[in-house]
């Protein structure tokens, strides 16, 4: 076999609204973004210093063009997304909807709706979205009249992942196809991760608990932020994220060895980010390992009940289900080095050898016992 190259990625992290990203040419392959929701509370303040009619607006309860207002503001980042996404370029936006009460009227707020229409006008082809569902056990969850009808309300227990494509199906050359064999993800995965329902996903706390910084924040949970990265983008891709807010999209391109260009519009998040990153290398080549481990437990069950597996890989030399994983790389981090006076980061990652192959060999002997 074969040495794997040395592979380095960068990563930009940029302190500044992201309606205008004059820093970036035509170079995205994918976004992976939460933005700010329309018509929650929590973002009522930054809506509100973008464009203070917004908050004229609240104040005089005129929900429908609060929410309109709200959008336009997310409307300019999103057509600096299409200046900026390379043609076969994937945008995907987690958001949801809101439910609020303004005066003496309680409605939805369809945020997911809007996005598309935006989108669609945009000229893109919207692609099926996964439903995230994310459970609540909160007594008091349910709203309105309780146990009398008619007036108690559905609970909103998701949000979505809306997945947008510019201009067609993505091409790629003779050279740029082994990096993509590369790039596979398991069958196993395949199966997971492709699905329009997703519930094993659990959301992450929404405390900072930090001084200078909002009390709560919109963040994701790094393991959707890993899957969308590895469904729609290959090795050495850059990813864009124009809300950062912690630093997840950053982190999840890091560990799978995409580049990253990343916005955040509050400048006292810088110190949280860095250290996060910094902090979370073990955490990024631990999880990096589970999914190799995740996968020689997939076989040895599958193998048990259903005898051998036709395909090996040619990196690790243990079983995998189709030929597309054959060629699958996945790169421990070596080091993470934040460039001076910069908000950039340079990570460069393991070959993949054969002591380690030999090590996973022997890891295939001893679950087959």
């Amino acid at each position: 076999m074969e040495l794997i190259d040395i592979l380095k990625t960068n990563h930009q992290i940029i302190f500044k609204n992201s309606q205008d990203m004059e820093d970036i040419i035509s170079s995205i392959n994918l976004v992976v973004t939460s933005p700010p929701y329309p018509m929650i509370g929590m973002w009522d303040e930054l809506f509100t210093t973008l464009n203070p009619v917004i908050g004229d607006c609240l104040s005089e309860n005129e929900s429908m063009k609060t929410c309109d207002l709200m959008h336009e503001e997310l409307n300019k980042v999103w057509s600096e997304i299409d200046r900026v996404l390379v043609n076969g370029g994937i945008v995907c936006i987690n958001i949801g909807d809101a439910t609020r009460k303004i005066g003496d009227s309680f409605q939805l707020y369809s945020n997911h709706s809007k996005i598309i229409q935006y989108f669609e006008k945009l000229g893109y082809q919207v692609l099926p979205p996964i439903i995230w569902r994310k459970q609540s056990n909160k007594p008091n969850k349910f709203m309105g009249s309780g146990m009398l009808p008619p007036n108690a309300y559905v609970t909103l227990e998701h949000e979505y992942i809306l997945i947008f494509r510019k201009k067609g199906n993505r091409s790629f050359s003779n050279l740029e196809r082994d990096n993509r064999q590369g790039s596979a993800y398991f069958w196993e995965e395949r199966n997971l991760w492709f699905s329009d329902l997703w519930e094993d996903i659990k959301g992450t706390s929404q405390k900072l608990n930090v001084q200078n910084l909002r009390d709560r924040n919109g963040a994701y949970p790094f393991e959707l932020a890993h899957r969308l990265i590895n469904m729609y983008s290959v090795k050495g891709d850059t990813i864009l994220d124009p809300f950062l807010g912690t630093g997840t999209t950053t982190i999840a391109a890091m560990t799978n060895c995409r580049n990253s260009i990343c916005y955040e519009i509050d400048v006292n998040f810088k110190d949280l980010i860095e250290e996060s990153i910094i902090r979370n290398k073990k955490f990024m080549n631990k999880f990096i390992q589970n999914r190799l481990n995740d996968h020689l437990n997939f076989v040895n069950i599958r193998e048990k009940e259903k005898g051998k597996l036709k395909h090996k890989s040619n990196v690790y030399g243990f079983s995998v289900m189709t030929s597309q994983e054959k060629n699958l790389v996945l790169n421990q981090i070596a080091k993470i080095v934040k460039k001076d006076n910069s908000n950039e980061f340079e990570v460069e990652y393991e070959n993949v050898n054969k002591i380690e192959v030999e090590k996973y060999k022997k890891e295939i002997q001893t679950t087959l016992v």
